[in-house]
């Protein structure tokens, strides 16, 4: 009896372990906990999962630096998917701008288009700044070196002729005290890039008097001539505590992205996941109650579309 229930106990060990050698972990980069990434990925990944028995995928989230962050680890091979702006795809893609130095990284892919990111300026009412020019003599916090708002805001500097020197102070904070950091006076002003309504921005505005400051005028309007995947924005007024009024800004899309290495069927089957459960999926983050499966499915940043998500849009008659 007792070498039966050993023989047994041994079988089902060893069909757990081939089941566990045939799943498949597939890992999401996004960005911090506070912000709108996370919590997409987390989101993507919760609808993958509910397939799990059936396609062998478990899917899996992990909080990063942001973009850059994301893009330079899939490169590497250290994560599967991303989520990233779409201007810093298309430069990591083409190896141009930030990613001049290190290259093209042509094996990059896009899967599906996400919310809308305005770019965002909030400022302490009692700081004085009113106008994006206004940062100047600062203390200001980019966000995190590697985050996609860093990398636009640095990008707008150098259309305008700025440097680190053009600001009193430029910040080294960890995303999560931004917001203490501003309401007790030790920066100025902060620069943030999401979609809206926005958890981080509901969280500081509700702290202390602030202002969203627009983010507008002609070198605004050539970066967007000049750049497809840029567009005019606004921030609808009455969204934030203290700031009754629409915001005018510009602003990318969210992106999720994969290597072209990563298996078509695996890519196939998270656009499935996502698209087949679409209204539930809208449900999961109140910046996704606007996604509209045709514009999700619109390639937003100008580079090649993984072929796992173009094999789903073609059955839907989406692409040609």
């Amino acid at each position: 009896m007792f070498t039966r229930i050993l023989f047994v106990f041994a079988a089902l060990s060893l069909a757990t372990s081939a089941a566990q050698a045939a799943e498949k972990i597939v890992t999401i980069g996004t960005a911090g906990v506070t912000g709108v990434y996370y919590p997409a990925g987390g989101a993507i990944c919760r609808l993958v999962n509910r397939g799990r028995k059936e396609h062998g995928i478990r899917c899996t989230v992990e909080s990063t630096g942001g973009s850059i962050n994301n893009l330079e680890a899939i490169r590497k091979g250290d994560l599967d998917l991303g989520v990233v702006q779409s201007d810093l795809l298309y430069y990591a893609y083409t190896g141009s701008e930030i990613f001049s130095d290190v290259g093209a990284d042509k094996n990059l892919r896009v899967v599906f288009s996400l919310h809308a990111e305005p770019f965002t300026v909030v400022a302490r009412k009692d700081a004085g700044i009113k106008t994006f020019d206004d940062l100047k003599g600062k203390r200001v916090y980019m966000g995190a070196p590697g985050s996609g708002p860093r990398a636009t805001m640095e990008e707008l500097m150098e259309r305008k002729g700025w440097n680190s020197k053009t600001f009193a102070n430029v910040a080294d904070l960890k995303s999560s005290d931004q917001a203490q950091a501003l309401c007790s006076g030790k920066i100025d002003a902060l620069i943030y890039a999401g979609g809206h309504p926005n958890g981080a921005i509901q969280q500081i505005t509700s702290q202390c008097p602030t202002r969203l400051v627009d983010v507008s005028g002609p070198v605004i309007d050539k970066l967007i001539a000049e750049h497809p995947f840029y567009s005019h924005a606004a921030i609808p007024g009455g969204m934030y505590a203290g700031n009754p009024k629409d915001v005018k800004t510009f602003g990318v899309r969210a992106v999720l992205v994969a290597s072209a290495d990563l298996d078509d069927g695996i890519v196939y089957q998270i656009v499935k996941a996502v698209f087949d459960n679409l209204d539930n999926f809208k449900t999961l983050h109140p910046v996704f109650a606007t996604l509209d499966a045709n514009r999700m499915a619109r390639n937003a940043a100008a580079i090649p579309t993984h072929p796992g998500a173009f094999k789903y849009y073609k059955e839907k008659g989406w692409v040609d």
